[in-house]
């Protein structure tokens, strides 16, 4: 069967999702268009030899909708024969995007593809396509669906993980960060933001904080307990774990990802076509996997996504060098340590959402492409990117350098 490569992947710095942000000024489809830019620039690529540009999107409507993925070719002044889509799956969308378009080149559909992932948070808000999962009764009830913030602080209760847990693992984010900035980890693969004149906008992520003390963490509120006993959220997810008192809520701004804008892009193809343009391979792919899991909890996914993508490749946790997993909330990857065995000095080496923000339909490419580069750094072999997924879902996807 053919094997499907990693020749290059960028993304762009991840700007504060709000008005006040970087990148607020800056419409999806010209961040989108951006790291397909640089893409094609990086490589001297030829892009009528682009079979598809595959690119996820959570919240795909207004300025997102569309089908965006064809927009931003056009955008970016690719051959018109290069084809786009758009696909969603939650917050794993920019990963799904990179395991779609690996799939077509392993079935010789495709055999060169752009995957990744754009969101603009600050322009088109989280929830703005609504959804039967969290507005249709019908759907909602009988699934006990929460919002994603109710079931991360039941997660934290079940597991009986305390407020210092996660206030501790937030802090190790924003010091793994901060240093990765300082020293320059992240380098390799950012490709700046810039204005109509060509002037910088943003070159490096926003929302990072690397003075944050454990004191400061220790002083936020939680987030979601009025949310929770005022909509009767609580007694609903009780209802589904009548073995919970009472949810304790522990998650606030600074131990949960942060709102963000940002954009993807990771160039896959098959060697041949790799020999053909001149392009050394960086990585292939070894496996990949999707699975559905309890939609209350619904964060649980990325165990189970691992433990299946892993089976596939023949392989064992202890066999991967590095894992990348979304920091979706503090309590998330804690659950996913614990259920893996997997250490944290093995996960999230440079930090994570938490302390760089998470935006939805491109964090999942970001993941992988952060992945790669630390495998290069570290000479590390094989690598896991994971996401958990809203409406109870993970995925999951083992790279190996070539």
């Amino acid at each position: 069967m053919t094997e499907a490569y990693i020749y290059d992947a960028v993304r762009t710095p991840r700007g504060k999702g709000k008005a006040s942000g970087a990148l607020y000024q800056s419409t999806p489809v010209s961040l989108a268009s951006t790291v397909l830019r640089a893409i094609q620039q990086r490589n001297r690529l030829d892009t009528a030899l682009v079979d598809d540009v595959v690119l996820g999107c959570v919240e795909a409507t207004g300025e997102q909708g569309g089908d965006i993925a064809r927009s931003a070719v056009l955008q970016a002044g690719y051959a018109e024969t290069a084809a786009g889509v758009t696909v969603s799956r939650f917050c794993a969308s920019g990963l799904e995007a990179c395991n779609v378009a690996a799939g077509k080149v392993i079935s010789g559909e495709a055999d060169l593809a752009i995957a990744g992932g754009v969101e603009s948070m600050s322009r088109v808000p989280i929830g703005s396509s609504g959804g039967a999962l969290f507005a249709d009764p019908s759907v909602a009830f009988p699934a006990h669906i929460v919002p994603q913030g109710i079931s991360a602080d039941l997660l934290a209760t079940l597991r009986g993980y305390s407020r210092n847990d996660l206030d501790c693992y937030a802090f190790q984010s924003q010091l793994r960060a901060a240093n990765a900035w300082r020293c320059g980890y992240f380098q390799k693969s950012i490709v700046p933001v810039v204005d109509l004149n060509g002037e910088t906008i943003l070159d490096r992520d926003e929302l990072v904080r690397p003075n944050t003390t454990i004191e400061d963490l220790s002083r936020l509120e939680p987030s979601f307990a009025q949310m929770g006993e005022k909509f009767g959220y609580d007694s609903t997810a009780i209802q589904r774990y009548p073995e919970v008192e009472a949810i304790r809520h522990l998650h606030h701004a600074g131990n949960s990802s942060g709102i963000a804008d940002g954009a993807a892009a990771v160039l896959i193809g098959n060697r041949e076509m790799g020999e053909k343009l001149g392009l050394q391979p960086r990585a292939r792919f070894r496996s990949f996997a999707s699975i559905g899991s309890e939609p209350c909890i619904m964060l649980t996914g990325p165990a189970p996504a691992t433990r299946k993508a892993l089976k596939k490749a023949g392989m064992e946790a202890r066999d991967v060098g590095l894992f990348e997993m979304n920091e979706a909330f503090a309590a998330v990857v804690l659950c996913f340590m614990e259920e893996t065995s997997v250490s944290h000095d093995r996960v999230n080496v440079n930090g994570g959402a938490i302390a760089m923000g998470h935006p939805l339909g491109a964090t999942g490419a970001i993941l992988l492409g952060t992945l790669l580069d630390e495998m290069e750094r570290r000479d590390v072999g094989t690598g896991l990117a994971t996401l958990c997924v809203g409406g109870g879902m993970g995925t999951a996807t083992v790279i190996e350098r070539v």
